[in-house]
Order: structure tokens, then sequence, then C-alpha cells
């Protein structure tokens, strides 16, 4: 099983999505985290079912919400590194040099 490595980017990331689902609706802040923590645990047991998109990054839907979280694999540490927990409509994608 591979363990998972968090820029520190991602924890912004989840916050803002928070702040503004937390302003919606009651509880919605909450029902975000809990299919984030679903999205990560589906790519920790089958990593290579998402195929890679630009550099070595592969990218998983996040069920429900429009975010996808986008990470990449090092074999070597049987890591999985995440880059960013991204909004669908964010022109700013992320890329990394890998």
């Amino acid at each position: 099983m591979y363990k998972t490595f968090f820029l520190d980017e991602v924890q912004n990331d989840i916050d803002i999505a928070k702040k503004w689902y937390s302003e919606q609706q009651k509880d919605l802040d909450i029902k975000f985290v809990i299919a984030v923590k679903n999205t990560i645990s589906r790519i920790l047991k089958m990593p290579f079912a998402y195929a890679v998109r630009y550099r070595n990054v592969r990218i998983a839907h996040i069920e429900i919400f429009p975010y996808n979280i986008h990470f990449y694999i090092e074999e070597e540490k049987s890591q999985i590194v995440i880059i960013g927990i991204i909004h669908n409509k964010r022109k700013d994608a992320l890329y990394i040099d890998k």
C-alpha cells in the first residue's frame, strides 16, 4: 500500500473550498472533506487506475463535487504525492516539473 505526501498548497486548496461550502449550506464543508478522503482512499488502493494527464501527473475526480485531485506516484518510495485539489473550472491548472 502506498503512503501519501501532501504539498503545502494542498491544505490551502482544501481550506478555501471548505470555507466556500460552509457558507453555502450547513455541513456541506464536512461532506466535501469526506468526499476528498474517500477519493484519496481510492487513489491509494489503485493509483495506476488513473491515467497520466500531464508531466506524470494523474487526476482523480472527487464524487459529487466539481474538484479533482492532482497527484503523481513516487514508485521508489511507495508514495502518492498530492499536489493540488483543484476546481474543475479553475483556469490556472497545475503544472510541475517532474
